[in-house]
């Protein structure tokens, strides 16, 4: 069950998407639901998330995917299903997901979209195109949640083990626990990869590297784009 709010926004977003083909603005979305500031329009867009309805499209700035619509919006209200590409004995495959009983992906390898190089040093530009294709063992890979992987650039992770050049593969998240290593997005615009710390209303980017400081910043200004679930090293 949506909220009157959260149902407006959805709405809003869907006639958008419809329209011009790309979301509003956050200003936008605060002026359409006549809300003073844009904390409040992360908290519906995080709802939202959470429930199924969008999902927030790594590494771009604006960019939100309705998966479904509730029956008042003209949807089914079932969402639409996750088929990762999977490689056995040579021969690419689409498969459906299975229980997580089953455990049937750490018995194949999984090709996963890199999605260009994240900074694990000052933050760099949002990257928003997909580079390549990278084979990743199963066992990285949970049974439910969409996953992508990055090239890291920089030295500020490298006593969490993370050095430059290193892939590292990302389950998609909005939400961090204190000390989770995130992608994170800067004031919609910059992407970098750090240590996760919430500190009453500001979050803390922290870097595992003394030489570089920890970055404060509002809270409505970082949005979490996944956690850190794998690395791959090529010597």
């Amino acid at each position: 069950m949506l909220t009157k709010k959260q149902l407006q926004l959805l709405e809003f977003i869907h006639k958008r998407l419809q329209r011009d083909g790309v979301p509003p603005s956050f200003d936008e979305m605060k002026t359409e639901l006549d809300l003073r500031s844009k904390s409040g329009i992360h908290r519906l867009i995080t709802a939202l998330e959470e429930r199924g309805f969008i999902r927030r499209l790594p590494h771009r700035a604006r960019a939100i995917e309705i998966i479904r619509l509730p029956e008042s919006l003209g949807g089914t209200g079932e969402p639409q299903g996750f088929a990762p590409k999977v490689i056995e004995g040579g021969q690419a495959k689409t498969t459906a997901p299975a229980p997580a009983s089953a455990d049937p992906l750490r018995q194949a390898v999984v090709e996963l979209p890199v999605m260009g190089r994240i900074a694990a040093g000052v933050p760099i530009e949002a990257i928003s195109q997909v580079s390549h294709q990278v084979a990743v063992p199963g066992g990285m890979i949970a049974a439910t949640g969409q996953h992508y992987a990055l090239e890291v650039k920089g030295d500020s992770m490298i006593e969490a083990g993370i050095n430059d050049g290193d892939i590292v593969v990302i389950r998609e998240a909005s939400a961090a626990d204190n000390g989770d290593i995130v992608v994170a997005l800067v004031e919609g615009q910059e992407a970098t990869l750090k240590k996760y710390f919430r500190e009453g209303s500001m979050i803390a980017l922290e870097a595992a590297n003394p030489a570089y400081e920890t970055r404060r910043y509002p809270e409505d200004l970082v949005q979490v784009q996944g956690r850190l679930v794998g690395l791959i090293r090529t010597y």
